[in-house]
């Protein structure tokens, strides 16, 4: 299996000189072929093969006066640009025919100058010397090594991010990591308040970097908005921003790496309910504090990293009522509000957190019993009576919930 190693470097100003021209060349040879195909869909044509784009666009480019610099950079990254650009519109299109499971994928968009920056060395392109990396016509690159590569790369990506930030990525081969077989195994419930609910009882909060910094990036949003376009203190305003949501990212990153880990380490079966965070981003109430938790980039980890160390992940229907059935018995409510955290079953009398409760469920439906937890017992996973089946009326609930915390 392939996996990415990202390290960071800092180059000289030369070179900084040199990436910027790489960059942008890159994005040019991007822009022109993305250019020609829109204009040749829009006259009725089919799109243009990639060896054709490859020619007319860096191979005939480099003779013309308008573009004769794209001869001062390495040819690999061109290609790969135009290859990206080739596989870009072959999602696009595998998409539209229904042959690509998940959401629709939309055409490629023209790159700007001002966002991320990015080019790919195959191995024809660099070469590791040392403690340095040696691009074609960059020079070496110092590079803090932060552990070793387990393998020869196959390719490596220099990234300049917003923040004014360079990246190496080095993709390379590895081995899976079966680590040794665990009884335990865990439902997640995710949530806002409480980031993760496992259904051992733990609680785990998040960070939340956003929250706690959004007085912050507002001020700086502000002084942005403010400064003239062009100027110099525009652009200083600009990288302070910059580095400010980069922070905020790699402290949320840093998180649910951390966690991840942990739960795959200990666990040896996984179940995560699947959530429609694209649908649930679109209230306007909750959007940022679902934004700030990053639901989907934790499901992302799991998944790989379950892949990497020969553990079982497991993915629950979104529509399983996990937190409106008991846990015990099975007993179903006709609605439960989100104010309501702690309820109390009426068929068996069992108090029940709301959040703990759904994880129970989410164990359960993915098909495992709290017998693999080692708390003993066998679980009931269907209701112990025809009465369990029927609906409860709202405000009888509601009435029952309040009084028993008044008690």
């Amino acid at each position: 299996m392939k996996a990415r190693y990202r390290f960071r470097c800092y180059p000289r100003p030369s070179q900084k000189l040199a990436l910027a021209k790489l960059f942008g060349c890159v994005r040019v040879v991007w822009n022109d072929a993305l250019a020609f195909c829109v204009s040749e869909y829009k006259g009725g044509k089919k799109k243009p093969k990639n060896a054709e784009l490859q020619k007319q666009f860096i191979t005939q480019a480099k003779k013309l006066e308008e573009r004769e610099w794209l001869s001062e950079v390495s040819v690999v990254p061109l290609q790969q640009s135009l290859n990206d650009l080739e596989q870009a519109y072959s999602n696009f299109f595998a998409s539209c025919k229904g042959n690509r499971k998940g959401q629709r994928v939309k055409p490629p968009k023209f790159k700007k100058r001002k966002s991320k920056q990015s080019a790919r060395f195959t191995k024809t392109g660099f070469s590791i010397k040392g403690e340095k990396v040696y691009l074609a016509k960059i020079a070496k690159l110092k590079v803090v090594w932060s552990r070793q590569l387990p393998s020869e790369p196959s390719s490596v990506t220099i990234i300049k991010d917003s923040a004014d930030r360079y990246f190496l990525s080095f993709v390379v081969e590895i081995q899976p990591e079966i680590l040794p077989q665990s009884e335990n195994s865990v439902g997640i419930d995710l949530g806002i308040t409480t980031f993760a609910t496992l259904s051992n009882g733990q609680k785990i909060e998040a960070p939340k970097p956003l929250k706690k910094q959004i007085q912050k990036l507002r001020k700086f949003s502000k002084q942005l908005s403010r400064k003239t376009k062009g100027s110099k203190r525009r652009e200083k305003a600009r990288k302070r921003l910059a580095k400010l949501h980069a922070k905020l990212s790699d402290i949320r990153t840093d998180f649910l790496h951390k966690l991840s880990t942990q739960i795959i380490r200990e666990n040896q079966t996984i179940v995560l309910e699947d959530l429609n965070v694209s649908g649930m981003v679109k209230n306007r109430k909750l959007s940022r504090a679902i934004s700030d938790l990053g639901w989907r980039t934790f499901r992302t980890f799991l998944e790989a990293k379950s892949e990497k160390y020969g553990r079982d992940f497991r993915v629950i229907n979104r529509w399983e009522p996990t937190s409106k059935k008991c846990s015990c018995c099975g007993f179903k409510v006709a609605k439960l509000n989100l104010s309501i955290r702690e309820w109390i079953c009426l068929n068996c009398g069992e108090s029940h957190d709301r959040d703990i409760n759904a994880a129970n469920n989410i164990l359960v439906a993915g098909g495992l019993s709290e017998t693999l937890n080692g708390r003993g017992g066998k679980r009931q996973t269907t209701a112990i009576c025809s009465s369990s089946q029927r609906n409860v009326n709202p405000l009888e609930f509601k009435q029952l919930s309040i009084f028993d915390l008044l008690k």
